[in-house]
Formats: structure tokens, C-alpha cells, sequence
């Protein structure tokens, strides 16, 4: 019986300590959820009384007019580029070769040398070939002898044919003998020459004006006419040629001008587009598309009076097609683009009860789709949707929207 009542006494004992432990732990999640709710509510700020988003602040948003930059829509000229890569490409470019075989006996240039046409660049060993002169002289002078001799003895047999005094036949073997003798002279004659042409060969020369490169052989070594190498490369670095590229898409828009006998302005400028190294007009179009690529392949000719253009070296090649003349000019940086296309945000204007005209802006921007023409650098030209002194937003337009309150900065 007492055992009874005690496990009663301690069943009650575990209920009221398992009461008071809920009890306890509710309590404490009171105090935190409460704590904590009153953190958030100092955290939050308190708001300023004024135009809210129900208000007449428009639809800015709750902070009010939106700060952008705007800019002037201008009207005047925009020029039309069109640009391709190219390659610096001389104007000539010859390996200079000797033309006889012989010792390189002297070289008279310095490597990377600009040197006139005609100029003697190096010397072959001129002995076997004057030696060869000599020959053909000695040979010229024999037979011209023969042939003053023969001339004399001919006009001896018409003197003694007159007489009756010799045959007929003789005097027509004498005169047979006589253009022998000529032939054989006009044959030494030619002998001569070309010896004296071998032994001018000797004297390597400046085919063209130019600039030399590296020296292929030095003096001491046996040169032939047939070697690949030759003695040195000589390239017309003044004027230069630029071959560039441009989509077939164009050709048609540069024929035209091309036709029309226009004289077509050509930039080069760095691979970067940051450096303008010259500037030129345009020499001619190829006469072929290339199928593999689409591409067309234009020459433009260069003074390159400061060198700046190097052969082979990569360029961007800019040509002015034309120049469009009073046309309407944004910045591109005001440009945007929706499924719809271009657009921009023009800043809305009040118009005065007298005057039509824009006087004022109300504060507002409006969304205005516009098309687009040719631009240049950081300018583009718009054909239609806007109109000259108009302002658009070229700065904050990623919270903008139709009727948005704005407030222009200092950036006009």
C-alpha cells in the first residue's frame, strides 16, 4: 500500500516539473521574439513626410525625382566610315641579285640603308670580264682591218674590170669577200658589248629607291646569277600601299563613288584604333570577291614621309564614303534598345500659351523610338523620331521609365 502511494507522489512530482520547464521555455521565446521585433523597428527609418508613391511626385519612385545627365540633340554633318583590317604592303619589293657569277669582292651599303635607284650597292671581281673585253676588242679590231683591206681591193677590181682588164666573176667574189668581212665585224661588234655588258653586271645596283634589309652574303664568297637569296631585299617604303578589306555588302555604295571619280580619303591607324599613323586616298578596288569570306580587297596609297607605315605590318584601314550634311546627332551612350528596337528618353519640354515652342522641361521623360543612321565615334545620327534641341538622357536610364520624374545634373 505504501508503495502504491509513493510512485503516485512521484508521478505528480514529474508532471508539475515537466509543467514548469514548458512554462520556462515559453516565457524565454516570449522575451526573444519580443526583443527582437523591437530591434527591427529602430533599425527601420522613420519616413519623411512629403510626396510619396501615392503622391504627386510622380513615378520616380518613394526617393523622389530621379538624378540623371542629359544631352542636346544637335543638328550638323556626321561623316560615313568604313573600316578593315589590313596589311602594309611596299609599293616594289626586289631581291637584289647579281647578274654574273664571280667573288663579292666589296659590299657598299649598310643594313637597313635607304638608298636611291641606280646607287652601287656591292662589287663582283671585274677581271675575268675585262679579260673577256679585251678578247672581243682584239677580235673587233682584226676584223675591221680585214674589212678595210677587202673594201680596197674591191674598188681596185671595179677599176680594172672597167679596163676590161679582169672577169666579171672576180670583182663579184671581192665584193662577196667584202660583206663577210662585214658580218664578221658587226659579230665582234655584238661580242664586244655583251662583254662590256658582263663585266657593267660587276657593279651590283639599286634596281629601285628603297630601303634595304639584312646583307644575305658577304664579301669573299662566289655569287651566282641563280642564287635564291640574292645579295639583299630592297622594298619602296615611299609611298606605301595599304591592303584592306571591306564586306561585299559595301561594294556597291564604293563603286559608286569610285565612278563618280571621287577621291576617297583612307586612315590607317594603329591595331588598337587609338594611334593614327597616316593618312592616304584611295588607289584602286580588286576585281574579285573572295568566296570564302565575303570580302572585297581595296589598295589606298600612302606618302609615308615619316615611316611610320612599315611593310607587312597589321593596320586598321578607315575610308570616308561620304559625309552626311545637316543631319540630326545624339551620343550613342543615349541609345537603348527593346524588343520594339532603338529608343530614348527625351526629356519632356512645357510650351508657353503664345509661343509653341519649347520654353521649359516639366521634369518628366517620355519614351520616343527612334531610327537610326550612320555614327561616328560617340555620336549617331538619328533620321527620324527626334528633333533638333530636344535633350535626351544619357546617364541613369536603368530606373527609368514612361512619365518618370527626373532632375537633370550637371552634364548637358
Amino acid at each position: 500500500m505504501n508503495d502504491a502511494v509513493n510512485a503516485k507522489r512521484r508521478r505528480n512530482l514529474l508532471v508539475v516539473a515537466l509543467a514548469l520547464v514548458v512554462a520556462a521555455a515559453g516565457i524565454g521565446a516570449w522575451v526573444y521574439y519580443d526583443k527582437t521585433r523591437s530591434g527591427e523597428a529602430a533599425a527601420q527609418p522613420q519616413a519623411k513626410p512629403g510626396k510619396g508613391r501615392g503622391g504627386k511626385a510622380g513615378k520616380g519612385g518613394d526617393g523622389g525625382p530621379i538624378p540623371v545627365g542629359a544631352s542636346t540633340a544637335q543638328a550638323g554633318d556626321i561623316p560615313i566610315y568604313l573600316s578593315g583590317l589590313g596589311t602594309v604592303v611596299p609599293m616594289r619589293s626586289v631581291i637584289v641579285r647579281s647578274r654574273v657569277d664571280g667573288e663579292l669582292v666589296r659590299v657598299n651599303f649598310n643594313e637597313g640603308q635607304y638608298v636611291k635607284e641606280g646607287d652601287v650597292l656591292a662589287q663582283v671581281d671585274p677581271r675575268p670580264f675585262q679579260v673577256q673585253l679585251d678578247q672581243a676588242e682584239g677580235q673587233l679590231i682584226k676584223d675591221q682591218a680585214l674589212l678595210a683591206n677587202a673594201r680596197i681591193d674591191l674598188e681596185r677590181y671595179r677599176t680594172l674590170f672597167q679596163q676590161d682588164s679582169i672577169a666579171k666573176q672576180q670583182v663579184d667574189t671581192q665584193a662577196a669577200l667584202v660583206q663577210q668581212y662585214e658580218g664578221a665585224v658587226r659579230t665582234d661588234q655584238a661580242l664586244v658589248d655583251n662583254a662590256r655588258l658582263q663585266l657593267s653586271y660587276a657593279r651590283i645596283t639599286a634596281p629601285i629607291s628603297g630601303r634595304l634589309g639584312l646583307r644575305q652574303v658577304d664579301p669573299g664568297n662566289i655569287i651566282h646569277a641563280a642564287d635564291a637569296n640574292g645579295v639583299v631585299l630592297i622594298t619602296e617604303v615611299q609611298p606605301v600601299t595599304v591592303i584592306f578589306t571591306l564586306p561585299q555588302d559595301n561594294l556597291p555604295a564604293v563603286m559608286q563613288r569610285v565612278k563618280s571619280n571621287a577621291r576617297l580619303a583612307v586612315e590607317a591607324w594603329d591595331r588598337g584604333f587609338r594611334t593614327k599613323l597616316a593618312s592616304g586616298e584611295l588607289l584602286t578596288v580588286d576585281n574579285v570577291i573572295d568566296v570564302t569570306t565575303g570580302t572585297v580587297k581595296l589598295k589606298a596609297k600612302f606618302a609615308n614621309a615619316d615611316f611610320a607605315l612599315f611593310p607587312n605590318q597589321f593596320v586598321n584601314a578607315r575610308m570616308l564614303l561620304d559625309t552626311r550634311k545637316g543631319v540630326i546627332t545624339i551620343p550613342s551612350s543615349a541609345l537603348q534598345r527593346g524588343s520594339q528596337g532603338s529608343f530614348v528618353y527625351v526629356i519632356n519640354q512645357n510650351t508657353g500659351p503664345k509661343n509653341p515652342g519649347p520654353t521649359s522641361d516639366d521634369g518628366t521623360v517620355s519614351v520616343r523610338p527612334v531610327k537610326l543612321g550612320p555614327s561616328d565615334g560617340e555620336r549617331v545620327a538619328v533620321e527620324s523620331g527626334l528633333a533638333a534641341g530636344e535633350r535626351v538622357v544619357v546617364d541613369g536610364m536603368d530606373r527609368l521609365r514612361e512619365g518618370a520624374r527626373v532632375q537633370v545634373g550637371a552634364r548637358q
